[in-house]
């Protein structure tokens, strides 16, 4: 499918329960597409919107109105709409995602945290784990970690453990939330080349980078969230 991922008038708010349920708007009207193998950027500050939109395109966050269209098992299906178990399996085979953060099980070695979703895909164990020392060397991790559990290195090490974990698979689509936070610039250069290599294999991305250099680096476009702040709609 040349354009994998469709989202069109999607809305978002929050209710705060805790404070007599005030209702706090984020997003409307939020619709756009990304083609196969094209890297698109959601830009705009802090505080507008762009995280929300990555959850709400993984089932993380529900939404309020609008549809987000996948091709998924051969056919079409409305994220927004999808029951649970849908959604995990969509999360399976069809969106990847590489957050801010890494939540692994304890006491997980990082080769098997890395290797893990290929293993999940069907592939063989060890195939899965040939494929996570590849990424973990690319990612210049050093081979004494690749057997210790990932809560006991620092925040780049997690995150270089983060990037080749989402990168390991063959999803059709792949939400980047600021990847490269906490990278140096050598494993940025590393993740820029690996987001290349998913557009040359028609995946299409959908990204945040605050990194002004990266963000260069990797964009086809920008899609300005301020263009679907609560109460407008998007043009």
């Amino acid at each position: 499918m040349a354009t994998p991922l469709v989202v069109s008038d999607v809305a978002k708010s929050f209710t705060m329960h805790l404070r007599d349920g005030v209702t706090l708007p984020v997003v409307a009207g939020v619709s756009f597409s990304i083609r196969a193998g094209e890297c698109a950027v959601l830009g705009g500050p802090s505080g507008a919107g762009k995280s929300s939109i990555l959850k709400m395109l993984y089932g993380n966050y529900a939404v309020d109105e609008g549809q987000i269209i996948v091709q998924h098992a051969g056919g079409l299906i409305d994220v927004a709409s999808a029951n649970p178990r849908a959604v995990l399996a969509i999360r399976r085979q069809t969106i990847g995602y590489v957050s801010q953060f890494l939540r692994t099980v304890p006491r997980v070695p990082a080769l098997d945290v890395v290797a893990e979703p290929l293993v999940e895909r069907g592939a063989d164990r060890e195939a899965a784990r040939d494929k996570a020392r590849e990424l973990l060397s690319q990612l210049n991790l050093p081979e004494k970690l690749w057997a210790l559990p990932p809560a006991t290195f620092s925040g780049g090490e997690q995150q270089r453990v983060n990037i080749a974990r989402g990168f390991i698979t063959e999803h059709p689509i792949l939400l980047l939330d600021e990847p490269t936070a906490s990278l140096d610039a050598k494993n940025r250069d590393v993740v820029v080349e690996l987001i290349a290599g998913k557009k040359a294999a028609g995946v299409a991305l959908l990204g945040i980078f605050h990194d002004q250099d990266v963000r260069d680096a990797v964009a086809d476009r920008i899609i300005d969230v301020t263009a679907f702040a609560a109460g407008r709609v998007a043009a």
